[in-house]
């Protein structure tokens, strides 16, 4: 493999070329680590980063290569659209390029040092920020962390980008930003590796579980039957993945091998960064021992010269609807119809919904096309949105095409209200309406049902709050995971089954929706079946569980292991830490544990994995806890999102509710938006629950269309003037 050959001999550099001014180990363990790093010149410090460059350069050039080969194949595996979908795109690969240089550079360093330095070190305690800053700007990741563009004050509009939202701090919010950190990273070495890298080493007394232990013993359930949930339907579900996708997107590392070695993650079982592989435990009940889950660590945001490892968000951290219109300009240009002077957004010019409009076929750049291969004998290219996992599952497609639509419909009402604007003030003004409409559906439909209670009530925009998505809101939002049925239901127009076909027969398959009736099927099926209830003996459903791309993988993932991994990944700190920051009790043994959880047993197999509670790893902890009053979570995961989401809604300068973002008149039409009406107005749909995230049975509650408030343009009507 290029680039592999120089690797083996790195660690005698430091003794051939003498950089190190002839220091030799038995003298380094008379000199300390400042006097050490002096001998460290810039030159040294810059050859450095070129080598780092040569094998980032070559692991990316290397497992691009074989994934375009993957996907150019007759029939392709859903994992493997699922990887490319993943990837880093546009700006954000070009700031997680530099960021992997800084890392994999300081890697070498500390492997170079290893050699002179006897004791146990962080390489942070061996570089000055003088010479951590060499590095930083070497790697290009200064230029990719300064913001690219002035701010103009007098806008109504956001930027796509999300920048200038914030006047002081323009990039707060921004995408293509590192995650925010509600509590320091906890890394094994201080630096970047994860948590339980190895095994032996002792956290609290106890060495960490394999997490797919943890899931064995306390996720797993023979869910012949799935409890449903009698308050919550399938939308509520569904709508939470959307709203995610609005939040947020954590790519995965661009490379799939090991940068000092070259080993291929997906074929070995080897841990070498970005691999960190989720081994199987001893008397798996599905999986052979020895063998193990692959696993490939988040890609690394630059963070403002700090050595210390953050993730990076591609999206805007706003309710913004950038899932419709992207988080980059280019991107956006891209979704847009500039055929005529209108401001609508593209749509699909080969088949429509019995005349209504399907999304158009694209793809992320520099990617062959890959959904068509899911059916050969029908095959339809994947569909383009803001977001690059837009064709993940239907019911997310559905949305997706359903705001679309959506903009397309306030766009030709504002243009029949006002024949002199023209199409930038079309297209601006309806993405404007359509960022309200998710906020107000957001934080008085969704959220209650989530938190068991509305929000404290809005007291205007503060531009002292951080609105920057945290690292631990996204794992703590993946209680989502714990609500998804096995299988995806379509219903007719009486609410009546029309099929219900296994989920992981429905990844990336564009092909069902233009074959299987379009989106109103789906649409019928999210709002009339139940949301799978979240039980402490019914987590996750095996499909998740066991059985991800089983069919098509080399072995079944797990993804409430994924899960747990993640959060190791990002280096958050175990269960107590975060009840602590929440200001909730820290349970110090198996009896406390027990009352927290409110379930001796369940306490009981946790303390045998973790061997105390400190340890729990944040997913788990935070699923197992019984709901707050009329809620779907915990207090623990009440807490991180409720934060979350505040701190977005009062950080945002454009929130819909902010004076001076629309008049009174508008906001009096915005506090009538319902989801119930937008697929009124864009659907064939003519019954509807009123209040669309509770469970509802067909036809007691269901009401006619017309009975549905209609959203009023006529306050966005401006003067003859």
């Amino acid at each position: 493999m290029p680039g592999w050959g120089k690797g083996k001999g790195l660690r005698l550099v430091l003794v051939l070329l003498g950089i190190l001014i002839a220091i030799k180990p038995q003298q380094a363990e008379n000199l300390s680590l400042l006097d050490i790093a002096k001998q460290l010149g810039s030159r040294f410090l810059l050859q450095n980063v070129e080598e780092a460059k040569e094998l980032v350069d070559a692991a990316y050039e290397y497992t691009q290569n074989r994934l375009k080969e993957k996907l150019m194949k007759k029939t392709v595996r859903p994992s493997d659209i699922l990887v490319s979908f993943k990837q880093p795109v546009g700006k954000t690969r070009l700031h997680v390029k530099a960021a992997h240089y800084m890392l994999v550079a300081l890697d070498l360093l500390k492997e170079k040092l290893q050699d002179v330095i006897p004791q146990e070190f962080n390489i942070t305690d061996v570089l000055s920020p003088s010479q951590i800053q060499i590095i930083y700007k070497a790697s290009g990741c200064a230029l990719q962390d300064a913001s690219t563009q002035s701010c103009d004050e007098t806008s109504p509009y956001r930027t796509i980008t999300g920048e200038c939202n914030n006047l002081r701090i323009p990039t707060f919010g921004a995408s293509n930003r590192p995650y925010a950190r509600w509590l320091p990273q906890e890394y094994e070495d201080g630096i970047s590796l994860p948590r339980g890298w190895t095994e032996t080493k002792l956290y609290s007394g106890f060495p960490l579980p394999s997490v797919r232990a943890v899931s064995n013993d306390i996720v797993f359930f023979p869910n012949v039957n799935v409890t449903d949930d009698p308050f919550r339907s399938l939308m509520f579900m569904q709508w939470g993945q959307f709203l995610d996708h609005d939040l947020d997107f954590g790519p995965s590392t661009t490379a799939t091998l090991t940068f000092m070695r070259g080993i291929d993650c997906g074929r070995s079982c080897v841990k070498g960064p970005p691999c960190f592989p989720i081994q199987i435990p001893p008397n798996d009940p599905s999986k052979p021992q020895g063998d193990c889950i692959p696993f490939t660590r988040a890609a690394p945001a630059c963070n403002g010269g700090y050595a210390i490892r953050n993730q990076i968000n591609a999206l805007t951290s706003f309710v913004d609807a950038s899932m419709v219109y992207a988080s980059e300009d280019r991107w956006a240009m891209q979704l847009r119809n500039f055929t005529n002077n209108l401001g609508l957004l593209a749509i699909n010019e080969m088949f429509t919904d019995r005349g209504l409009a399907y999304l158009p076929f694209g793809n992320p750049e520099d990617f062959p096309e890959s959904c068509n291969r899911t059916n050969p004998d029908f095959p339809i290219p994947c569909f383009l949105a803001g977001d690059n996992r837009v064709t993940e599952m239907p019911g997310l497609t559905a949305l997706q095409t359903l705001f679309m639509r959506e903009h397309n419909h306030l766009s030709t009402e504002l243009k029949r209200l006002n024949p002199q604007m023209n199409g930038e003030e079309l297209y601006q003004e309806s993405r404007k309406i359509l960022g309200a409409m998710m906020q107000k559906i957001t934080y008085t439909e969704y959220l209650p049902a989530v938190l068991g209670n509305s929000m404290t009530p809005y007291r205007g925009y503060n531009d002292s709050v951080d609105p920057r998505i945290a690292s631990v809101f996204t794992i703590a939002f993946r209680f989502g995971h714990t609500l998804v049925r096995p299988t995806v239901p379509r219903l007719d127009s009486r609410y009546q089954l029309l099929s219900q076909i296994p989920l992981e027969e429905e990844f990336f398959a564009t092909w069902r929706i233009i074959q299987d009736g379009g989106i109103d099927p789906i649409l019928r099926g999210l709002i009339g079946i139940s949301a799978k209830r979240l039980r402490q003996d019914q987590i996750v459903v095996e499909a998740l569980r066991d059985r991800l791309f089983q069919q098509v993988a080399r072995i079944g993932l797990d993804l409430p292991a994924l899960n747990m991994q993640r959060g190791r990944d990002h280096g958050l700190p175990g269960y107590n830490a975060w009840r602590q920051f929440c200001g909730l009790s820290q349970p110090r043994n198996e009896a406390q544990l027990a009352q927290v959880l409110q379930n001796p047993q369940l306490a009981r197999k946790l303390i045998q994995h973790y061997g105390t509670p400190n340890n729990i790893d944040l997913w788990i902890g935070g699923v197992a806890e019984p709901f707050v009053r009329n809620g779907r979570v915990g207090p623990l995961l009440a807490c991180i999102i409720g934060k979350q989401l505040q701190n977005v809604r009062d950080g945002d300068r454009f929130w819909w509710e902010n004076s001076g973002v629309f008049t009174p008149a508008q906001r009096q039409a915005l506090n009538r938006v319902t989801l119930s009406r937008i697929i009124c107005d864009n659907t064939f749909i003519r019954e509807v629950p009123q209040f669309i995230f509770r469970a509802n049975q067909y036809p007691r509650n269901f009401v006619s269309c017309n009975t549905i408030p209609m959203f009023s343009l006529f306050p966005w009507k401006k003067s003859s003037e």
